[in-house]
């Protein structure tokens, strides 16, 4: 008895799977629910520089591993640039790879021996057929790899012929209990569906060229028979060592309890001004213009969870490492000393080079490997960067942040507002996404731009409703009283409505 349930648009069978075969990539084995299975037949298309070469050599290596003999019939690349393309990445192909280079026979490049009662198509697509089964039946592989279908569809001609090519070749394969690889580069009809209705399963790769920036990969499982898997598109990278998956990242897939804590900022004011402090498992949004000091009062929050003995990462977009150093230096945070004690990760990130996918699996693998608890995101203008497409931001916003609320961290980003007093812009709104949102402002007083802060937002407790004044000098962040005399703070332009000034005095007290 088996217990079918409907998901990601597949039927999923919650009985006793198949063994399956491991393609080598592990959040490629995570997407296909542990791999291929085996004794089928699937399709790898894409068009060409898309990696499916690369994919196909990771296939093989990792039933190598296992002992398991690996045939890879090519009719499109040499053997030898084969071997060049696995020594690029580092590998050394065994003997239990078998690559095996289809050549017509001598008699048909001959012009002297060519047919005129006889489509040479048929000799060729006979000749070619007969050449792959004599090859299988000496090696006899338990994973195959054919390279590229885009030449048995030259060599069938028409599309009855091809279909019944690869009818035929998936059901030999069958009686060898055979795992097969198709590869399809789409140089070829490709609108033609032909291999998609006979695979067991089918992948794609796809790669993008922004405007600006390297190109971005992302990979789709098409379909997958009797198999659950994780639909829509995955971001992949192709390195020096191979191929990287990033699975997306689905936060409903992740539960674990922890204990919620209020956290201390070290700073008296902010903290009331908070209600106390921020709460583990929660996000909190640094919204202003630039220059309001969105960066320092993140590092605050960050300083702080090290001084308590707790890991802090910091995922910075915008701002030169040396210069984010030397600039919080100059205001009391030492950056470098707390890097040096092990509880403080930094990592530049590159928004030209890195996919929102690889970016969510970096913060991921902190927080799940190294136990860090407080995140640092600055800012979320470089990460929309990586993302242009709106929608999309907010849509892995919202599965990131609800993912490190569910792993108990306490997250922080940053997004610079256009305009620097009265109307404000932001190039993407999250507000509703946050559960704490801190606002910071300039302002005009006596002669000055001052700068104020206020909580709009807080979902997990009581905050203060006041505005006050904040200062930036050597000596860190100081802040001031309410702000209780004034009116129209945050457009900027206020009117002072009482007697004596609660400003902060020049020298910061």
């Amino acid at each position: 008895w088996r217990d079918w349930s409907w998901a990601d648009g597949n039927f999923w069978d919650s009985g006793v799977q198949p063994q399956k075969a491991a393609t080598g990539i592990e959040g490629l084995d995570d997407i296909l629910s542990g791999g291929l299975s085996r004794s089928h037949l699937f399709l790898l298309e894409g068009e060409p520089g898309t990696g499916k070469t690369t994919v196909a050599l990771h296939f093989l290596q990792a039933g190598a591993k296992n002992g398991e003999r690996s045939l890879y019939i090519t009719l499109s690349e040499t053997e030898r640039e084969l071997r060049q393309g696995a020594e690029s990445h580092g590998w050394d192909l065994d003997d239990n790879i078998c690559i095996f280079e289809l050549t017509p026979p001598e008699s048909l490049l001959d012009a002297q021996h060519q047919q005129s009662l006889l489509y040479s198509s048929d000799l060729e697509l006979g000749e070619a057929t007969r050449q792959i089964f004599e090859e299988v039946e000496r090696v006899k592989p338990t994973r195959v790899v054919i390279d590229s279908l885009s030449e048995i569809r030259l060599l069938a001609q028409s599309s009855l012929r091809y279909r019944r090519q690869i009818l035929a070749i998936k059901h030999y394969f069958v009686r060898y209990n055979a795992t097969v690889l198709l590869l399809d580069d789409l140089t070829t009809e490709s609108l033609d569906k032909t291999v998609h209705s006979v695979a067991h399963g089918v992948i794609r790769l796809e790669e993008l060229t922004p405007t600006y920036g390297a190109e971005r990969r992302r990979v789709r499982i098409v379909k997958y028979r009797g198999q659950k898997y994780r639909g829509g598109f995955h971001d992949f990278t192709i390195m020096g060592d191979g191929i990287h998956v990033f699975p997306r990242l689905v936060a409903a897939e992740h539960r674990g309890g922890y204990v919620r804590q209020t956290l201390s900022s070290g700073i008296r004011e902010m903290d009331a001004l908070i209600g106390g402090g921020v709460e583990t498992g929660s996000s909190t949004l640094i919204l202003g213009p630039a220059g309001t000091g969105k960066s320092l009062i993140s590092m605050i929050f960050a300083a702080a969870a090290v001084a308590r003995g707790e890991k802090a990462a910091l995922f910075i977009f915008d701002e030169e490492l040396g210069l984010l150093f030397e600039r919080m230096n100059n205001m009391g945070i030492d950056l470098a000393a707390l890097q040096a004690t092990g509880n403080l990760l930094i990592e530049q990130v590159d928004a030209a080079e890195l996919t929102p996918g690889e970016f969510s699996h970096r913060v991921r693998r902190c927080v799940d490997e190294r136990g860090i608890k407080t995140v640092v995101i600055d800012s979320i203008n470089g990460y929309q960067a990586a993302m242009p497409e709106e929608n999309s931001l907010i849509l892995h916003m919202h599965e990131l942040l609800l993912y490190l609320n569910r792993r108990g961290a306490a997250t922080f980003m940053t997004v610079a507002q256009h305009g620097l007093v009265g109307d404000m812009q932001a190039p993407v709104d999250i507000t509703y996404l946050a559960d704490t949102v801190i606002l910071l402002r300039y302002f005009e007083a006596l002669g000055k731009v001052r700068r104020a802060i206020s909580i709009i937002k807080k979902r997990t407790g009581a905050h203060e409703s006041t505005i006050r004044e904040y200062r930036i000098s050597g000596r860190g962040l100081t802040i001031g009283e309410p702000l209780d005399n004034f009116q129209g703070v945050l457009r900027g332009i206020p009117t002072y409505m009482g007697a004596g000034s609660p400003l902060l005095k020049e020298d910061g007290v």
